[in-house]
């Protein structure tokens, strides 16, 4: 190990060279990084933006033409986006409604927030 390298080596697992704050727990941790990897593809992440721009719920039809990918490609998407927590689903016969979930209320705006402060 290099002295610079040393210099930012815990000594023990407990022991932390600077104080970090709050640590989170395994949980919500592997719930944090799901929940971003599933938003993290242009189509997932384009598709959750339309659903929440929707004035209510979306057809899984309208979003084929809307994000020019194949039905298959939407379909993944939207499963994905649905096991993160990120949207629900509707069936109503053969058609499936999506809409957003208050997490994904909740990150997109905390998102929002983020674009517009280093705009300003």
């Amino acid at each position: 190990m290099t002295p610079k390298r040393e210099r930012y080596h815990a000594t023990s697992a407990t022991e932390s060279c600077c104080s970090t704050g709050h640590r989170l727990s395994d949980a919500e941790l592997a719930a944090d990084v799901r929940l971003l990897a599933a938003a993290g593809s242009e189509t997932r992440y384009e598709a959750l933006r339309l659903i929440a721009d929707a004035d209510g719920e979306v057809c899984a039809c309208e979003l084929e033409p809307a994000l020019a990918v194949s039905q298959g490609a939407v379909s993944q998407a939207l499963s994905r986006l649905r096991a993160a927590g990120l949207v629900t689903r509707r069936k109503d016969g053969r058609w499936r409604y999506y809409g957003v979930t208050p997490e994904a209320e909740r990150l997109l705006s905390a998102l929002d927030e983020i674009r517009e402060s280093t705009h300003e």
